[in-house]
């Protein structure tokens, strides 16, 4: 959720107008994460009262013919009472549209807010609804395949100079063999739904304990639904340079998701190999974002040592921590 566009009033009024939400009265950037242009919207509303929604330009990494596959899966789980926000279809019916050769859309606002210190109810609530959103996408009839897969990962790693990883960390590259061990023994018969694949604590809302809202699924593709869990547990479980374990947090989101769907034999026993590869996912695509991301960009890069860190953690003690 960076800001790389800068579009100007007159152009966001004149989008705005497109679709049947009241007049634009504010726009203000939103400055986190790494791969588009969001902004948060206000508008006088349908009935007069203000209304808020979230813009978002496609930056990187989403092919615009993929649209339809998010933007179709939002209004799916959305029907199906998932905490997930729709898409705000314009005057024509269409959920996207094009500013100055970019594809943009407009998406449902939902209260609440991002956990910085998640408590353990919170993490159990996450693990809770994440696994509610694989049931619900099940039936979900578009299927995509995913793009950042352990082996592109590791591939990521290894197609990047000696010279490029150190200038990052001096301990970076150690971890090529790492990568290549994990896609060695990667599990590929797990069972499959739709996945988030990027569930991190500042893509869900909350309310008290509850789950408000999930958002940001422009990573979700058709993968193991336990990855999706492992994603998660790395995201939520440490502090943020992946060097502290907590322990009740990450007991509670598996409870949590196995309150709702419990997990096959073969999925419990993957867990530490997924958790690894989630992490190695991390570091590949944050190394990329500290080596590619424009120098006037309105983005905080992120370390990719926070995850070699968890990465490791998962590799000396994921077998005994999942038993």
């Amino acid at each position: 959720m960076a800001v790389y566009t800068h579009l100007g009033a007159e152009a966001l009024a004149e989008l705005i107008a497109a679709y049947d939400v009241g007049a634009l009265v504010s726009a203000k950037g939103i400055a986190e994460g790494v791969s588009n242009s969001n902004w948060l919207i206000e508008t006088s509303g349908r009935d007069g009262n203000g209304a808020r929604f979230i813009l978002t330009m496609y930056e990187r990494r989403i092919d615009v013919a993929e649209l339809p596959f998010f933007l179709g899966l939002l209004d799916h789980l959305s029907e199906k009472g998932c905490p997930v926000p729709r898409t705000i279809h314009d005057r024509s019916g269409a959920a996207w549209r094009q500013v100055d050769g970019k594809a943009v859309a407009l998406i449902e606002f939902l209260p609440g807010v991002s956990p910085t210190k998640p408590a353990d109810a919170q993490a159990r609530s996450v693990g809770a609804a994440l696994a509610a959103t694989h049931l619900a996408a099940l039936d979900y009839d578009q299927s995509r395949p995913n793009p950042l897969d352990v082996h592109h990962n590791a591939q990521v790693l290894a197609a990047r100079s000696t010279s490029e990883l150190e200038s990052v960390d001096p301990h970076l590259p150690g971890v090529l063999d790492m990568a290549h061990m994990v896609a060695d023994r990667w599990p590929d018969d797990l069972p499959r739904s739709v996945i988030h694949s990027d569930l991190f604590p500042d893509n869900v809302l909350m309310l008290g304990n509850q789950v408000s809202g999930m958002i940001d699924f422009y990573f979700a593709c058709s993968d193991a639904m336990a990855y999706d869990l492992a994603v998660t547990h790395a995201a939520w479980s440490f502090d943020s340079t992946g060097s502290r374990y907590d322990g009740s947090i990450g007991s509670a989101l598996v409870a949590g998701y196995e309150s709702v769907r419990a997990l096959d034999t073969r999925e419990r026993e993957a867990l530490a190999t997924l958790a690894e590869g989630a992490c190695l996912r991390f570091v590949a695509s944050r190394l990329e974002d500290w080596l590619d991301t424009p120098a006037d960009a309105l983005v905080t890069r992120k370390d990719p040592m926070d995850f070699v860190r968890r990465w490791k953690f998962y590799a000396s003690e994921g077998k005994a921590l999942f038993a």
